[in-house]
């Protein structure tokens, strides 16, 4: 307050403090006449300004004191350094006043005042009388005197201030600690001998003063470490208290044992010094022993001390060795500077994470030498801790205990150093978005530390992904898991597609399997992105100045490798097939598909003399041992190019058999390559040639449906983040009432599927909550290149209702619908239309992620499925799971003596390290279970493939990058089967639409008999030629009856030709009586449980007055019928417990494999809007839309509802 000055009360004033009062001036009489001026006026006493003073109370003499001897950090450890040092020549002092005494030397300083005695210092007999004269007074030079009395004048000054500063109000408290005590001991018998002469040779135990150095040792290492700012070991601090109170013990029994034995045996100081180190190491050789009692007890007190002591301490430092083992420890400074590391920061580490991350970074050779520092606030797990002792792993993992948001403990793990740190989210947390709140914290606090350490970051829902986005890869799991479970609703198996390229692996597993399909897909698994500048290519450095189609199909046709991707120079952006328009270019950067990188390829040219001598070219796949592991690198096979016919054929299929030019005996021809785009060659599939047909060829029942469609960006968005994707949508948005598709509404009566009259079969989507990961399973599906012909409806089975911030997002989309129930409710999953669907998404569950006992928590779901499987027989259903390892429980079949043979090669691979242990299981192999975690390798595999992101997200339809394009199947017909390899196929869609095939889905039936089905994995090579050289005669029987077409194919499978097998194996072996009648009775039984099942599915839908029509029994299916949806893959061991139908993907397959009935090719098309023709006309719009075939096109009989 302005010109007044506050003054405060009595209680408020510090006695110690002494403050300058200035005089207050005499109060002034004031006219009351006058006006009053108030406080804070710009008057004359506004004016007076009053400095006030803070922290007065620290101007004291005392406080300036405590604050240099105790408070201020520096001044006290020099403080306490000079104490120690004190300390320590008051010790060397004693040694030397020791050695400079001997008490029989007759110079009285020893014998004052009495009559020494005669005593021989060779006798060796234990003396009765004790000399108590020699041990009360020494023999102290005057130089030892004069430096112990200044030295201990100044101990007893520095204590007594210490102790006056610390004083806090209990005198006593002070007095009675061993320190002073000790203090006064040593120094005030000193002091006194100043004043009386004849004390001058009083023994002084100035000894003891080791015990005080000690003390002021552990004071200045604690006052050390606070004052260069650095966290000390606690493990450091009590080894050190332990070493120095086994000196402090030896030395004050060594120095106390000498001084007594002065009246007994004479033992000199070294002699002492060995007697306690043999004592206290429990040795006891009894050469040096004390003889007269006083030193006989002392020993008897250090061993007592000792005893107490020296356990405690041992104690105390075996529980820090225990928490140090729990903490981690920490990674030195000088190997962070020598040695590179990464950081791995995980909220819980299981054995299953850690294996995947370990098996998956270790796998690139670059980075064999590069540490992992696993950082992690829970204590380590016992299986954990037991992996990491392995010497494989020990070396190279240091798991430390701490919290990526405290500063100390990022220090520990030298995160300022590290080359990269991966922030991984704990998905079996029930709170999935708590538990990406606390991997957004960690980013943030790993950013704020070390702001040039790359983040890998994991995220859960994708809704938080924008909080992250600063760092350099992030991998949200909800986007990748929508988006690929919806795929393989188009494109089968795109999870087992996606999951093995993102492996890594070098295609050796299954190679010692009997199996020729195994063998097969497993070489074809080790196929995997890469990524080369083409200037310094040999694979593409050829092709500057060509097109991208022409440089495609020509590296495959040479090298076999597959270039489905190019980025410019000057774009950042990552093309998918950007079509034949797109001219290679020296910088551009080429990504390919291949079992190795080309850097460790070695280029053999053999093959091209033996084409020219015309001697048949066998691939490098079907002789792998001629080359090395790293240069697996497959060759071209057979492909017949007809130069005189270059124009394509006017067909209605682009894999149409063409018209033959001359001979009939001559093989049909294909289109060339052309090296620079023809827009008249191309079959593009554009946005026009859809709209034109749709608006011509569509029936008026067909229009009441899809005539009102428009192509559009979807107006609202459920997150912030999610990629702008052209996509099918409604004229208008829907009203929220019309996506119930159970209940009617003022806009529409419609309450069951079969009202609605879709044309098309449903996919049902079964999850717990409507997320705003759904948005991402519904967009590639109704994609702007998805024909409208080929739209499925989509109903979201959920089992909570859901929000209208969801609904705003989804009601703009068409034949997207919505029903609150759940999988294990029948009369839910009839209503939602399940027996009018062709795929059944069953979503994990986030509820049971988290269980009691970890892999138990995929039980429901599974069990569910399983019923599910037996009730709906002809059902696709992709179920996501938790934990990969329960994926052998999907569909099980106790009896199925095969499914165990593939047990067994599972174990054999693990054991042999393999990262794809699994990748036999049946269920994954066909694309029929995924789980999440298999795509934790993406994030791994970003470390050293900073694009494999980028293409995933393409790949899946994440991400719509102008001029990229998308992945899509078709399926090969009989009519397709002219084409006859892998390789003809190849130039076939690239000579005709500019499409990239990337891999085949196939699809086999196998037959086994009892005794077949017992064939061991590890079966001699003896059996396996006997098996091969059957499959051989087998294969010459059916080229003999059948067309050539397939008479090269090794695999042992003939899908037409599957019933004649079997009736052919029980003609060569005829049965016997009691055998055919158990099987009856097996078979009576089977159709007893279908009839059982068929007529509770019957009565439910009668009771929810559902008509039965759309219900098919599988007991009443056809021969024809059955082998239908074996060959697709729907029917799974339903007819026959012998019977196993295998469904695999063969990535990148050699150009000489050769295509069989119902496979379907992957494909990369171009994207139709940066391709499309300008000169386009509505007729040529409408014969390449018949020219497109894709997966789903063909309708069968059970399409229509």
């Amino acid at each position: 307050m302005a010109g007044a000055k506050l003054t405060p009360s009595p209680s408020e004033i510090d006695p110690d403090v002494k403050t300058e009062v200035q005089k207050t001036p005499e109060p002034t009489w004031v006219n009351p006449s006058s006006p009053l001026r108030t406080m804070g006026s710009f008057g004359s006493d506004a004016g007076q300004r009053v400095q006030v003073e803070f922290y007065v109370n620290e101007n004291t003499f005392k406080e300036r004191l405590k604050l240099f001897f105790i408070k201020n950090q520096r001044s006290s450890l020099r403080i306490r350094l000079f104490n120690f040092s004190l300390k320590i020549l008051t010790c060397v002092l004693y040694i030397v006043r020791v050695s400079l005494d001997n008490p029989w030397d007759g110079n009285g300083g020893s014998c004052y005042g009495t009559s020494c005695r005669n005593n021989s210092w060779t006798n060796t007999t234990k003396s009765t009388n004790i000399n108590w004269e020699v041990i009360f007074w020494v023999n102290r030079k005057d130089p030892v005197w004069a430096i112990q009395v200044t030295v201990a004048l100044i101990s007893f000054l520095e204590t007594m201030l210490i102790t006056y500063l610390s004083y806090k109000g209990n005198i006593w408290e002070q007095m009675f600690q061993i320190s002073f005590i000790l203090e006064m001991i040593n120094t005030v018998p000193f002091i006194i001998t100043i004043f009386w002469e004849p004390l001058r040779n009083i023994f002084v135990p100035v000894f003891l003063n080791c015990w005080l150095a000690k003390g002021a040792l552990e004071n200045m290492i604690n006052d050390f470490h606070r004052a260069i700012q650095r966290t000390h070991s606690a493990m450091f601090n009590q080894v050190f208290i332990l070493i120095c109170t086994l000196l402090c013990l030896v030395f004050t029994g060594a120095c106390g044992i000498q001084h007594l034995e002065r009246a007994g045996k004479h033992l000199t100081l070294f002699d002492s010094f060995y007697f306690c180190i043999v004592t206290f190491s429990t040795v006891g050789y009894g050469d040096v022993t004390p003889q007269i009692w006083p030193s006989q007890l002392l020993v008897v007190i250090l061993i007592c001390v000792a005893l107490v002591v020296l356990p405690l301490q041992f104690e105390e430092l075996a529980y820090l060795w225990m928490e140090s083992q729990k903490l981690g420890g920490n990674y030195s400074r000088h190997r962070a500077q020598t040695e590179k590391h990464v950081v791995l920061c995980v909220s819980s580490l299981k054995i299953d994470l850690l294996m995947d991350f370990l098996n998956e970074f270790y796998a690139h050779p670059r980075l064999q030498d590069y540490y992992v520092v696993i950082l992690c606030p829970t204590e380590i797990d016992i299986q954990v801790r037991r992996i990491l002792q392995i010497p494989l792993w020990s070396q190279r993992v240091i798991y430390l205990q701490g919290s990526a948001l405290k500063d100390q403990d990022l220090m520990r793990a030298k995160m300022d150093d590290a080359e990269a740190c991966f922030i991984l989210s704990s998905r079996n947390e029930v709170d999935r978005t708590a538990a990406d709140h606390q991997t957004i914290l960690r980013a943030w606090a790993a950013k704020d530390f070390a702001p040039n350490c790359p983040l890998y970051v994991q995220i859960l829902k994708p809704e938080n992904k924008f909080h992250v986005k600063f760092a350099d890869h992030v991998v949200c799991e909800e986007e990748f898991k929508y988006a690929m479970l919806a795929l393989n609703c188009v494109c089968p198996a795109t999870s087992t597609l996606v999951t093995l390229l993102v492996h890594t692996s070098r295609g050796q597993e299954g190679q010692l399997s009997p199996e020729q399909w195994q063998r097969t897909y497993g070489r074809c698994s080790g196929n995997e992105v890469y990524h080369i500048r083409l200037c310094d290519s040999k694979f593409f450095g050829e092709y500057d100045g060509k097109s991208f189609t022409y440089a495609s199909f020509h590296a495959h046709k040479k090298y076999g490798v597959c270039l489905i991707g190019v980025k410019r120079e000057d774009n950042k952006s990552i093309l998918l097939n950007p079509g034949p328009r797109h001219i290679m270019a020296a910088p551009d950067t080429c990504y390919y598909i291949n079992i190795t990188k080309e850097e460790n390829s070695a280029f053999i040219f053999k093959q091209e003399e033996k084409h020219n001598k015309g001697l048949p070219v066998s691939g490098l796949y079907d002789a792998p041992s001629r080359l090395p592991v790293h240069s697996i690198i497959a060759s071209m096979g057979t492909v017949a190019i007809d130069l005189q016919n270059p124009d394509p054929p006017e067909e209605t299929s682009k894999l149409t058999l063409p018209t033959e030019n001359g001979a009939g005996s001559r093989r049909p021809s294909i289109a060339p390559v052309l090296e620079i785009a023809d827009s008249s060659a191309i079959l593009p599939c554009d946005l026009l040639s859809d709209q034109s047909e749709d608006e011509t060829t569509q029936s008026d029942e067909e229009g009441s449906v899809g005539s009102d469609f428009v192509k559009g960006y979807p107006p609202n968005s459920p997150y912030i983040g999610s990629s702008p994707t052209l996509c099918h949508l409604l004229p208008q948005k829907a009203p929220f009432c019309c996506l119930r598709l159970d209940k009617g509404c003022t806009h529409s009566s419609f309450e069951d599927a079969k009202a609605y009259g879709f044309k098309n079969k449903l996919i049902i989507v079964s999850a717990e909550t409507a997320g705003n990961g759904l948005y991402n399973f519904i967009v590639p599906l109704r994609a702007y290149y998805r024909p409208r012909k080929e739209l499925n409806p989509i109903v979201l089975l959920l089992d909570y209702q859901p929000d209208n911030h969801f609904l705003e997002a989804i009601c703009c989309f068409p034949m997207v619908y919505f029903m609150a129930g759940t999988i294990d409710n029948l009369d839910n999953l009839l209503q939602c239309g399940i027996i009018y669907a062709d795929n059944l998404v069953v979503v994990d569950k986030e509820s049971t992620m988290s269980a009691e006992e970890d892999y138990m928590a995929d039980a429901k779901t599974i069990v569910n499925v399983q019923t599910m499987f037996r009730l709906f027989p002809s059902l696709s259903i992709i179920t996501e799971l938790t934990h990969p390892s329960n994926m052998r429980f999907m569909q099980f079949r106790a009896k199925d003596c095969y499914s165990l043979a593939l047990s067994k090669l599972e174990k054999i691979e693990r054991d042999k390290g393999s990262n794809l242990a699994f990748m036999f299981r049946l269920p994954f192999a066909a694309g029929r279970v995924f789980s999440i975690s298999m795509l934790d390798t993406l994030l791994y595999q970003s470390f050293v493939k900073d694009y494999m992101i980028a293409i995933a997200r393409l790949l899946l339809g994440l991400d719509t990058t102008p001029g990229s394009g998308y992945l899509c199947a078709m399926k090969i017909t009989e009519e397709d089967l002219w084409i006859r390899t892998y390789g003809r196929l190849f130039q076939k869609l690239c000579s005709s639409s500019a499409e990239i095939p990337i891999g085949i889905y196939r699809t086999e039936s196998h037959m086994f008999s009892t005794s077949e089905s017992q064939v061991s994995i590890n079966t001699g090579e003896g059996l396996e030629r006997r098996e091969r050289g059957e499959s051989w005669k087998e294969k010459t029987a059916h080229r003999n009856s059948t067309t050539s077409d397939q008479s090269e194919h090794p695999l042992l499978r003939k899908k037409s030709m599957q019933w004649a097998r079997r009736l052919s194996r029980k003609s060569a072996k005829p049965s016997s009586r009691a055998e055919r009648i158990s099987q009856q009775r097996l078979n009576l039984y089977r159709r007893s449980e279908r009839q059982e099942l068929s007529e509770l599915v019957k009565n439910r839908m009668k009771h929810l007055g559902l008509p039965t029509v759309g219900y098919e029994d599988v007991s009443n299916l056809t021969a024809s019928d059955v082998m239908n949806r074996v060959n697709l893959g729907y029917l799974q061991d339903e007819m026959n417990d012998h019977q196993n139908t295998l469904s695999y993907v063969l990535i990148n397959p050699p150009p000489d494999t050769m295509l069989e009935l119902n496979d379907i090719v992957y494909i990369i098309r171009s994207d139709p809007l940066a391709h499309m023709p300008e000169d386009s006309q509505p007729g040529h719009a409408r014969t390449s839309r018949h020219q497109q075939q894709e997966f789903g096109t063909e309708t069968r009989d059970e399409t229509h509802l």
